[in-house]
Formats: structure tokens, C-alpha cells, sequence
């Protein structure tokens, strides 16, 4: 059986029966406001907090936004600036505007600029010795290459290279719609060993937050459709195997 790597958020790792197999490439999935970046950033604090070095590798916005958001987000998580001191949970990234703006219509511009991401991703992998890893988002990288077979093909090498350096990584990815009842799952998201998805349930002013883990690789997991709420203190995921139900 495969070691498990803890997220840290509670009801999640019940959802997942203990954690993400160890060095499983994750993807994360969403519509706007759903929480996906900020799921992905408590499950590298928590992890910091365990003692794993964690990166977080911004690709939409700055390392400094995100800090911001994060803290904004979770007032309660008091250490998060000594965690970056310490140089557990380290935030690195790169300008998207300047990555869109370097490529151009052509396709062997676009795959070098996205080989070029690539190999700063590991490059700081490997300069920092971590473990746990996100990227934020993907869609940088679906906007950078617009062909689906070398998209795919694109994915295919990353998630490769992930696995070769060992880490377990929660990669974000936008949905064309956050309700569930229009999910569409891109051919591109099967190729990652694990997809959970967020989206929101009901209608107007009864919207609710929910997750769903689809699939893991290594493992069982819930085929429950949990909700989860965004508080002070992380992601409360009010999960039916958590609860004992």
C-alpha cells in the first residue's frame, strides 16, 4: 500500500482515506471562487507545519499576492511568516504576463517558454529539497499552448518530471462552470494521477460550497459530494466518513 501524504485539511484526508499517495500528481479543479488556490496553499502550510519543505509556484499571480490573499483569507494561521522565514513553505513564481508576452503564435515559441516554466519549477524543486509542491494554475499553461495534442502531450512531461523528482503536487485548473450539474472534465485531466473537484451547489441565495474527489491512483477513496466552507481557521470539509456517518 502506498504511503499517504497528509493535506492537513481533516475532512479531505478522510475523503482520501488517510491522504494523497505519496509523489501522486493532483489536480485540483474549479470554477472562480471556489477556493482552489487557497485549498492548495493550506495544504503546503499544514505540511510546513509537519516539517515538509513546500512550494508554492504562483503562475497567475505574485509570490507577494498570494502571501496576501492567503493571510487575508486565514487570520488564525498566526506563523505563516515564519514559516517563510524559515524557509519551509516558500513562494516563488513567474509573471504571466511576461510568459504570455515571450511566446507568440508560434508553436516552438510557446514550447519553449513552456519549457522554460518547467524548468524553473524544478530547478527550485530541487534547489530547496522539497517534498510538496503546487502550481497555480494551469490555465497559463493551456493559454500558452492552444493545440489539445501538444497541450496534452505538454502535461504528459510535466507530470513526468513531477514524478521523477518525487514530489506530490496539487496543480490547479480552471472549470468552464462551477456547477456540478454542468461538469465537464477536459480529456487533459485523466492524465494526472488524483482530480478533486469544487463547485457549487443550489441556486441563488442557497448556493453551497461542495467537493468531490473523482479519482485516485494507489488507493480507495469517498465517492461522496462533500460541502466545505472557507473560515478563519482553513477549509472546513465536512466530510460524512470524518463525521462517522
Amino acid at each position: 500500500m502506498a504511503n499517504l501524504v497528509k493535506t492537513g485539511i481533516s475532512g479531505l484526508d478522510a475523503m482520501l482515506y488517510g491522504g494523497i499517495p505519496e509523489g501522486n500528481q493532483v489536480i485540483v479543479a474549479g470554477g472562480p471562487g471556489a477556493g482552489k488556490t487557497l485549498l492548495s496553499f493550506e495544504y503546503l502550510y499544514r505540511n510546513a507545519k509537519m516539517g515538509f519543505t513546500s512550494v508554492f509556484f504562483a503562475l497567475e499571480e505574485t509570490p507577494e499576492r498570494v502571501l496576501e490573499n492567503a493571510k487575508s483569507a486565514f487570520p488564525e494561521f498566526k506563523d505563516i511568516d515564519s514559516l517563510v522565514k524559515a524557509k519551509k513553505l516558500i513562494i516563488d513564481g513567474e509573471d504571466p504576463a511576461t510568459v504570455l508576452h515571450s511566446s507568440t503564435s508560434d508553436d516552438n515559441s510557446s514550447q519553449y517558454e513552456f519549457g522554460k516554466v518547467v524548468a524553473d519549477i524544478e530547478s527550485t524543486i530541487v534547489s530547496t529539497k522539497a517534498t510538496r509542491v503546487v502550481i497555480d494554475s494551469l490555465s497559463v499553461f493551456e493559454m500558452l499552448i492552444n493545440d489539445p495534442t501538444a497541450y496534452r502531450r505538454s502535461m504528459l512531461a510535466l507530470i513526468s518530471n513531477l514524478r521523477r523528482l518525487g514530489v506530490t503536487t496539487l496543480l490547479t485548473a480552471e472549470m468552464s462552470s462551477p456547477e456540478r450539474s454542468r461538469l465537464r472534465f477536459k480529456t487533459e485531466y485523466f492524465v494526472f494521477d488524483d482530480i478533486v473537484i469544487m463547485y457549487e451547489k443550489g441556486e441563488e441565495e442557497k448556493r453551497m460550497l461542495a467537493m468531490e474527489v473523482i479519482k485516485t491512483r494507489g488507493t480507495k477513496h469517498s465517492f461522496v459530494t462533500t460541502p466545505y466552507d472557507i473560515s478563519a481557521s482553513g477549509i472546513n470539509v465536512l466530510s460524512a466518513e470524518e463525521m462517522g456517518l
